[in-house]
């Protein structure tokens, strides 16, 4: 279970920092009970239904990832979350 609240706080994070690798290893510390993955938002494939955002900032996106079964997939369903994928977006969503 990821809580709305944790979810503001990892985005807050981010829009200060940036979206990149040291930011990611500081979120991987912090947040330990979190499993994170940082790509690029075109390597998600939205037009295939894969992922629907649950948050959405400047420069990246935020989905949930339940990795309860043996392959990750992602949710929309907190309850069922087990990690955050962070999206950066080119277009500055």
């Amino acid at each position: 279970m990821i809580t709305a609240e944790r979810i503001e706080q990892v985005t807050r994070v981010v829009e200060r920092a940036g979206l990149n690798e040291r930011t990611l290893s500081a979120l991987r510390e912090s947040f330990n009970e979190i499993h994170f993955t940082y790509c690029m938002e075109d390597d998600i494939g939205i037009g295939l239904g894969t992922g629907t955002p649950v948050r959405e900032a400047t420069g990246f996106k935020v989905y949930l990832v339940d990795g309860r079964s043996h392959c990750m997939r992602f949710t929309t369903n907190a309850d069922v979350a087990t990690g955050l994928v962070l999206a950066e977006s080119d277009d500055g969503d």
